[in-house]
């Protein structure tokens, strides 16, 4: 049984435990919100680069671009998962996400965000081409260009046949589901089939756009943005999620903080009166006896 002055310690302990808990649960609910916000508010521009080259699809019809050819490599993955810990089971599920995905694909490779996905693929047998690290900041587009620009040169100089992006998308605060989509190579009936937001009308099949110097040239200009948008985009619901599930984390943990302290100061009071009756039952027995 601790005695009275290891029971006072550890209640400090917990007691200041605590206080970082509810501290990093306030701090990860404005993160998420943040990150919810800045998603929101970037979706208007990569939306717009889609609908221009959905319009160039369905206006031109053929569009010779290197970017629709696949090659004969392998596949590659680019994982979102995060810098910091503490996320429950975030960085988990998405790891376990892609060794299911990379049991079904011919010979994959990882480009990873996050240093704590790069610590748990390092024991893995899957190859990992690069690792991105931002100490864990609320992604910006320049994060994603950078991303970005890897990805279209390793699809150009090792001939990859296809590259994936898997991420977590937040649901709701409290549901996150990891998914994947195709980054390249470009599927022109997919691209054509892409719904417009509501009260946006695609162009009639009368109706075109001049494009200077070429349909081509501006299709392959925009083609960089477009997937820095889908890698931004999965950058950003990955922030989100991860500040839900650490928020969850720590909520959790905060509660069970609160139960051990309840517990703890129960045993001391109990202690202490216990130390306090046994003092009195002593001095009245020596009283006693002097008597």
């Amino acid at each position: 049984m601790p005695s009275l002055r290891d029971t006072r310690l550890r209640i400090r302990a917990i007691s200041q435990t605590l206080k970082v808990t509810k501290a990093m649960n306030l701090i990860s609910t404005s993160k998420m919100r943040k990150g919810k916000t800045v998603l929101a508010n970037s979706e208007p521009y990569f939306n717009r680069i889609q609908r221009t080259m959905t319009n160039i699809l369905n206006g031109v019809g053929q569009v010779n671009s290197p970017y629709f050819k696949s090659g004969k490599g392998g596949t590659a993955i680019v994982v979102v998962m995060s810098d910091k810990g503490l996320a429950g089971g975030y960085n988990s599920n998405v790891y376990h996400y892609v060794l299911d995905l990379c049991t079904t694909i011919k010979d994959p490779s990882l480009i990873v965000i996050g240093q704590v996905g790069q610590r748990y693929f390092e024991g893995s047998p899957l190859q990992t081409l690069k690792t991105f690290c931002f100490n864990g900041k609320l992604p910006d587009a320049s994060d994603a260009d950078k991303v970005s620009q890897f990805v279209f040169n390793q699809f150009a100089d090792k001939d990859f046949a296809e590259i994936r992006l898997v991420y977590t998308r937040m649901v709701n605060i409290l549901k996150h589901k990891p998914e994947e989509r195709l980054l390249l190579p470009f599927n022109r009936d997919e691209m054509r089939k892409l719904r417009y937001n509501e009260g946006e009308v695609p162009l009639a099949k009368n109706e075109h756009f001049e494009y200077l110097p070429s349909p081509e040239e501006v299709f392959n200009a925009l083609a960089p943005q477009y997937v820095a948008g889908l890698i931004y985009g999965g950058m950003l619901e990955g922030y989100a999620s991860e500040q839900a599930e650490r928020m969850t984390a720590m909520d959790q943990s905060s509660r069970n903080a609160e139960d051990m302290l309840a517990k703890l100061q129960l045993f001391y009071n109990r202690a202490r009166q216990a130390n306090i009756t046994q003092e009195i039952t002593e001095i009245s027995a020596g009283t006693a006896a002097l008597a």
